[in-house]
């Protein structure tokens, strides 16, 4: 057997094999023989079937597998020797000139592609400075999350007039240009939001309201021409919804309206459990430490991002993009040209931050511990865990199902690409400078978040 590699340039490559017969045949003989033991054909006893028969009736597809076999391992046992960091997969080059017997004699030439690493180094030092925002909870912030929080778990009432804020439950019509209800025309009844409908002249003329009063109704006014929530709202196509030029009849149903919850203790119970808040004091500061956290989780993302960002821009170097859109299109059979060029910057991108990664970690010899992949899957479950309770669940209980998400592949490979990545912003972090910049949440909220 004999191995060659030509390398085009830096980044492309070709490796040859050449295989030999005596390179296969001790392969193919014994798999022939295990095929033996093992088959079931009518005439023989299991286990007595002849390898001479196997071979005249399967020989040509065993050659077939055990040549692929060896193929496989020979290539990846070169590009392990050679320490050769390749990207994507090695792409086997078709020669329609070569054609082959398959007979047992055979001398055999394969022709591969490669893609290469490049070769790149890091020169990131204190003089590398980045902004770190330390975002403070303003008396608004706090008042909106708190008013949230008890809208969440406030009951509803029918009060006997309309206000800000309000639903009205309402029958809708459709109008002719004279005013009068168009006969077959369009008609729902359906939940109109007073926080949102844009136009305020309108939103006046909704507020006050009683049951049965009637009122004209200019939906696309209302809605600022947003032909989805129009279409949602009278239960017609959204093509025929941008194209509507009537007014409605609005007759009101009901007013319904969510009072806000009490703060009493038994709010206080549902949102952290009995007994652990008792006083509206206790509670601001619960609901303060909450609004912190996440401000400062807001804020390490911005960082993160924008270190994905600056990084990215300062470490240059090429990528073999011809090989990979190659690559990419023969593993993605269903992948079209048009996709492949609307998104490869993207997973350019990527490839060129997860190199830069790996040679980080591998250069500062960073080590990621289960432990590590362990603790963010429970924190990413947690999370999940409080979208539909604020009440956290027990740590025991996140163990479990720690260990239960990590048993399938692809989720244990995606959190450890995650741990990972955090390990390289966390020694990145130490490395450049960090401009600590106070800032208010509304004034971070206006900040680009790309």
């Amino acid at each position: 057997m004999n191995i060659s590699q030509e390398k085009k340039d830096n980044l492309n490559a070709v490796i040859k094999i050449n295989i030999n017969a005596e390179d296969y045949q001790a392969r193919v003989d014994k798999a022939i023989k295990d095929q033996a033991k093992k088959a079931q054909i009518p005439g023989f006893r299991k286990g007595m079937v002849p390898p001479s028969h196997v071979k005249r009736m399967y020989g040509k597809s065993i050659l077939v597998d055990e040549i692929n076999n060896l193929l496989s391992d020979t290539l990846n046992n070169y590009l392990n020797e050679e320490k050769l960091e390749v990207l994507g997969q090695p792409l086997p080059q078709v020669d329609d000139s070569k054609t082959y017997n398959w007979d047992f004699a055979d001398n055999f030439e394969f022709t591969y592609e490669v893609g290469l690493a490049p070769e790149f180094t890091l020169d990131f030092s204190s003089q590398d400075k980045l902004s770190n925002y330390k975002i403070s909870v303003d008396d608004e912030t706090l008042a909106s999350r708190i008013s949230n929080l008890r809208r969440s778990y406030g009951k509803m009432t029918n009060p006997d007039v309309s206000a800000d804020g309000d639903v009205l439950y309402a029958e809708l019509k459709q109008l002719s240009p004279d005013g009068s209800v168009f006969e077959d025309g369009i008609s729902n009844t359906a939940s109109v939001r007073l926080d949102q409908v844009k136009d305020e002249a309108i939103k006046a003329s909704l507020i006050g309201l009683k049951k049965d009063d009637v009122v004209e109704f200019d939906v696309q006014k209302a809605f600022d021409n947003d032909a989805a929530r129009v279409a949602a709202l009278l239960k017609i196509e959204e093509a025929e919804a941008a194209d509507l030029k009537s007014k409605f009849q609005l007759t009101v149903k009901n007013v319904n309206r969510l009072e806000e919850s009490d703060l009493d203790q038994a709010f206080f119970d549902k949102i952290f459990g009995e007994g652990e808040v008792t006083t509206e004091e206790e509670f601001r500061t619960k609901i303060t430490e909450e609004l912190e956290g996440m401000m400062v989780q807001d804020a390490d993302q911005k960082l993160q991002r924008e270190m994905y960002t600056y990084v990215l821009d300062k470490v240059n170097f090429e990528l073999p993009d011809e090989f990979l859109k190659r690559w990419l299109k023969a593993t993605n059979e269903k992948l079209s040209d048009e996709e492949l060029e609307g998104g490869y910057a993207d997973f350019a991108k990527n490839l060129k931050w997860t190199l830069i990664g790996n040679k980080i970690v591998t250069d500062n010899d960073i080590k990621i511990e289960y432990t590590d992949v362990v603790n963010i899957a429970k924190a990413r479950i947690d999370q999940q865990f409080r979208m539909y309770s604020p009440q956290p669940i027990s740590e025991e209980q996140l163990d479990q199902y720690a260990v239960q998400f990590l048993q399938d592949k692809e989720n244990a490979n995606r959190i450890f690409e995650e741990a990972k990545s955090l390990k390289v912003f966390e020694h990145l972090k130490s490395v450049f400078t960090l401009d600590e910049k106070p800032i208010t949440f509304d004034e971070f909220s206006k900040l680009p978040q790309e």
